[in-house]
């Protein structure tokens, strides 16, 4: 079995791209594109972040509102953002990220359960270009 150290990986047509044959060697990916930019799990009161990557800062924006600050810039607002609670809610709840707060640099995501915005842990993943 061969083993490859590096610290530094640079393609060898564009330096900021690496194209990875997929498992069944019949497709590509990007793989600078397809790696998680930005993530980040706050706690379960929504004031604070346990641990994260390329974040910033929180702003509690009141009781599941949270706008995340990330430290690198986007490409631009057109990126994708995944988000997850990670803890138990009672009633029909949903998950929301609002678009209109988006920007290169913040996104603002809302947890709401039952009739009301409430408060919970957290977890988000920025996929799309850094600027």
């Amino acid at each position: 079995m061969s083993e490859i150290k590096t610290n530094k990986l640079t393609g060898t047509s564009t330096a900021g791209s690496i194209v990875v044959t997929g498992e069944g060697n019949s497709t590509t990916t990007n793989l600078q594109q397809g790696l998680c930019k930005a993530w980040a799990k706050t706690n379960a009161a929504g004031t604070s972040i346990d641990d994260s990557n390329n974040v910033a800062s929180l702003t509690d924006n009141g009781a599941g509102d949270q706008t995340i600050t990330m430290t690198n810039a986007m490409g631009n607002a057109l990126y994708a953002v995944s988000i997850n609670i990670q803890t138990e809610l009672s009633g029909r709840s949903f998950l929301r990220i609002d678009e209109t707060a988006t920007s290169t640099t913040v996104y603002r995501t809302g947890v709401y359960a039952g009739s009301a915005y409430t408060d919970s842990q957290v977890g988000s993943a920025v996929i799309g270009d850094l600027a």
